[in-house]
């Protein structure tokens, strides 16, 4: 029975390790957003908070300052609605507190750091 106890107790375990794995490479709508960390790539992100950074980063590389929420729901290709407007508001104050991006004020957003390509990404004509 302890054998048995002990089998089971490992293939948990496996299971777990398995899950948190997958967490990292394949994010779900609606799931956690991880705190930012070095070398931490936006595909981590799920595809509608991935969006927001890009946006900004799109910006950034422009030569062109942070951006209202509003501007960020446009460049979304969202309809600037308050219901919309306040979706797009929501993720990227979630964004902000887990450090993904800076509230210079209570409208205006930029990226924290250049982004991180993504592991398999095709390196650029500039590297």
């Amino acid at each position: 029975m302890v054998s048995a106890l002990l089998v089971l107790h490992k293939g948990a375990a496996e299971t777990t390790a398995v899950t948190e794995a997958e967490q990292e490479t394949a994010p779900v709508p609606g799931s956690i957003v991880p705190p930012w960390r070095e070398g931490l790539p936006v595909t981590v992100l799920a595809p509608d908070y991935q969006r927001i950074p890009g946006v900004l980063d799109e910006r950034l590389s422009a030569g062109q300052g942070p951006l209202k929420v509003k501007e960020i729901t446009v460049e979304l290709g969202l309809q600037a609605t308050s219901a919309q407007a306040e979706g797009a508001r929501s993720k990227a104050r979630r964004l902000a507190d887990r450090e993904w991006l800076v509230q210079e004020t209570s409208e205006m957003l930029r990226p924290t750091r250049p982004p991180v390509p993504a592991p398999d990404a095709a390196p650029s004509a500039q590297d």
